[in-house]
């Protein structure tokens, strides 16, 4: 797979976990947060987060802060911390983060690349706490982060983007003290999709697919996505005749040709372009021969909801349960 088609699919990935004893469904992920020491606030220091690179012990409350993984500076700032340095990964411009957080910065962090970020540019900021723990799990990566600052990385088994978000949050949470926080960000979390399921009890099995278009072709997301399970939190279950396709390199999604594009046929699909304009997704021939889209059980989403879908943080989840259940009624009925 090629650089940009890897970013253009990276442009939206993960999954999600519990964090403490909120039960979300969800496949479980390895690796761990866990407190420890005295009491701060909500949290405890010295604090320890185990990652796929060993234990990391932050000291004492982090006061400057770099969030450079997929959707750490939204946790972080949902969390009450502003990161003096941040990565855009869907290219929001301005802040770096979704309209969800608008207002959420009283100072703009600085803009860090994402995949090949300028150590010197973090390190100039001189940072007391670094965050990539939804990353690429490089360990050449790491061992230049952690050589400026205490790092928190992907936990075991988080590589290639698939730290589960509410793992994320929780290890996020540990580092910054506010563990109390986390925990009631993830209540809402839980809370919001509840409600969902129990308006929508005929979703409860039925099947879905997660789709996208990209200038190089079509592909869809498979199980461990944030996506896919985005969709299982709502009764959906994943398309088995996508996650029986050999995966692409992603980690997370698998490449589709026109003469395979029936694969996606499933009760639900939800598609978005990534990179070209929703046109040549809708207007691709084969995609309208598809059955489910024939029967009009699909769901076009682009932009901002396009984005929440993807990026995982608590904030971004209530938008696109907000703005994507409808559109699903609107498809399948409730």
């Amino acid at each position: 797979m090629n650089r940009r088609r890897f970013l253009a699919l990276v442009a939206a990935g993960g999954t999600a976990l519990a964090l403490g004893g909120c039960s979300t469904g969800q496949p479980a992920a390895t690796g761990s947060a866990a407190p420890t020491g005295e009491a701060s606030g909500s949290g405890a220091f010295p604090a320890t987060v185990a990652t796929k690179f060993g234990d990391v012990t932050i000291e004492k409350k982090p006061t400057r802060v770099v969030a450079l993984g997929w959707g750490d500076a939204e946790d972080a700032l949902e969390l009450g911390v502003q990161p003096v340095g941040a990565s855009d990964w869907l290219g929001f411009g301005g802040e770096g983060v979704g309209p969800w957080l608008k207002g959420r910065y009283t100072t703009p962090p600085q803009i860090i690349a994402t995949m090949e970020p300028s150590y010197e540019a973090i390190a100039a900021l001189k940072p007391d706490l670094i965050l990539d723990v939804k990353g690429s799990g490089d360990a050449a990566r790491h061992e230049r982060l952690a050589s400026i600052a205490p790092t928190v990385g992907v936990p075991a088994g988080g590589d290639n983007y698939l730290t589960a978000s509410d793992q994320q949050l929780t290890m996020i949470a540990t580092a910054l003290g506010e563990t109390d926080k986390g925990r009631r960000l993830l209540d809402d979390v839980d809370k919001k999709f509840a409600a969902a399921v129990s308006a929508h009890p005929a979703w409860k099995g039925k099947t879905a697919t997660a789709a996208t278009k990209t200038s190089e072709g079509w592909g869809a997301y498979t199980k461990g996505d944030e996506r896919v399970a985005f969709l299982g939190r709502l009764g959906f279950t994943q398309n088995p005749s996508v996650d029986a396709l050999p995966a692409d390199g992603s980690g997370f999604s698998v490449r589709l040709s026109v003469e395979k594009l029936d694969t996606l046929d499933a009760d639900l699909i939800v598609g978005f372009p990534i990179f070209i304009p929703s046109a040549q997704l809708t207007g691709d021939a084969a995609f309208q021969a598809v059955p489910a889209v024939k029967a009009g059980h699909s769901v076009i989403i682009d932009g901002d909801l396009a984005n929440a879908f993807s990026l995982g943080s608590p904030a971004a989840r209530s938008y696109a349960i907000d703005n994507l259940v409808p559109k699903v009624e609107a498809a399948i009925g409730k």
